[in-house]
C-alpha cells in the first residue's frame, strides 16, 4: 500500500511560480513511476508530468513543456513539480499519483492517488 500527500499549492499571480511536493509512504516508492495530474472545475483530469523510477525519463504535457519540471528524491520518498510562468489556465486541483511500474505513462493508469492540492493563478 502506498499513501501520497501533496502540499505546496496556493494562490499566485500570473507569471509567478509554485513548487508542489508529494510525500509518499511505502517501501516500494523508489521502484515506481510517479505522475502529476490536474483537474479544473467541470473538466476531466488531465496529465501534467511524469517521471520514471530512476528519474531518467520525464514526460510532460505540451501545455506545460518549458514551464514545469518534475523531479524526485528517492532517499526522501518525495516527488516535486516546479511550476514557473504560471497562467490562469493552470488553475486546478493538482494530484500526485504512482503506479506499480518503473515506466511512466501519460494516461490515468496509476494505482495510487493523493487527495490533491489547489493551485489558483490570478490574472
Amino acid at each position: 500500500q502506498v499513501q501520497l500527500v501533496e502540499s505546496g499549492g496556493g494562490l499566485v499571480q500570473a507569471g509567478g511560480s509554485l513548487r508542489l511536493s508529494c510525500a509518499a509512504s511505502g517501501r516500494a516508492f523508489s521502484n515506481y513511476a510517479m505522475g502529476w495530474f490536474r483537474q479544473a472545475p467541470g473538466k476531466e483530469r488531465e496529465f501534467v508530468a511524469a517521471i520514471s523510477w530512476s528519474g531518467g525519463t520525464t514526460l510532460y504535457a505540451d501545455s506545460v513543456k518549458g514551464r514545469f519540471s518534475i523531479s524526485r528524491d528517492n532517499a526522501k520518498n518525495m516527488v516535486y513539480l516546479q511550476m514557473n510562468s504560471l497562467k490562469p489556465e493552470d488553475t486546478a486541483v493538482y494530484y500526485c499519483a504512482t503506479r506499480r511500474s518503473q515506466v511512466p505513462v501519460t494516461t490515468t493508469r496509476y494505482d495510487y492517488w493523493g487527495q490533491g492540492t489547489q493551485v489558483t493563478v490570478s490574472s
